[in-house]
């Protein structure tokens, strides 16, 4: 029965990726200068699974948990799985990027629609999900914290600064998640900045560190699900733009414009991944 519930749980969840890709393509269309693509498509799956197992009844609820997209140019994702959560309307999706919007191409904070974080200086988020935790805890609230990092952001010395504190102080309450796609604006993030060891650097600050594929919906779902007593971190592996072949792993897919001729072929290349639902 357990299992039964569990396949029913990743075929939900999948047909929701299916239809945030595919209105993340359509995001894409609709401007003219370029979206994230290669982020969003990277953390697509785990934004989802996200807001499967985050406990957040309401946005006005002080115990709800937090999902802080500090790799802010993650925004495909985090807008369509709002869009999925009820907490954003095709209306809103539909300004993305325009005149007088307030859904821009790094979100800016709006808890009405689920927005807990203005993105867009990488390290900002996880340096906000400091102070966030910590004043959880202090209040006594047993909810979780979870903040998105992309390999590329770990550049930033004030990320480290930001890991260092969450286990000086404590914050159990809070699961790193690292959207490891291996590239970043300028390139492979080997060639730019080579991390080495994300793992073991993790390890060694004092964390309770799992890799996972990041693509996986059963190995996402099974590892967000699990509590622990010390800060946790997880090192998602994926791919940059996952999904649309002429765009995976290539920089050019951190921000990018899609020609209608491109975008027709990205959805029919989405389809075909999704059984032609």
């Amino acid at each position: 029965m357990e299992e039964c519930k569990m396949n029913e749980q990743v075929k939900r969840i999948e047909h929701q990726c299916y239809e945030m890709k595919l209105k993340a393509l359509d995001m894409a269309l609709s401007t003219s200068f370029g979206a994230h693509i290669g982020g969003g498509f990277s953390a697509m799956e785990l934004m989802a699974c996200l807001y499967e197992v985050a406990n957040i009844p309401s946005m006005t609820d002080e115990s709800r948990d937090r999902i802080i997209l500090s790799k802010g140019h993650g925004v495909l994702a985090l807008y369509t799985a709002l869009w999925k959560k009820g907490l954003m309307t095709d209306e809103d999706i539909a300004t993305f990027e325009t005149d007088g919007t307030q859904f821009h191409g790094h979100a800016h904070r709006n808890l009405e629609k689920g927005i807990e974080f203005s993105g867009g200086s990488l390290g900002l988020g996880i340096s906000y999900t400091v102070g966030v935790a910590k004043a959880c805890k202090d209040k006594g609230l047993n909810n979780r914290i979870y903040v998105i990092i992309g390999d590329g952001e770990m550049d930033e010395g004030i990320v480290w600064e930001a890991l260092m504190s969450i286990i000086h102080f404590g914050l159990n309450n809070v699961t790193v998640i690292v959207d490891r796609n291996q590239y970043q604006l300028d390139g492979p993030t080997n060639d730019i900045m080579n991390l080495l060891s994300v793992e073991d650097k993790l390890k060694t600050f004092g964390y309770d560190v799992e890799t996972v594929d990041g693509h996986s919906i059963p190995a996402l779902l099974d590892t967000l699900g699990k509590g622990l007593d010390k800060p946790r971190a997880i090192v998602a592996n994926t791919i940059k733009a996952n999904g649309i072949s002429f765009l995976m792993n290539n920089k050019i897919s951190h921000q990018c414009a899609l020609p209608k001729k491109k975008y027709e072929l990205a959805v029919e290349e989405i389809k075909q991944a999704y059984n032609g639902e």
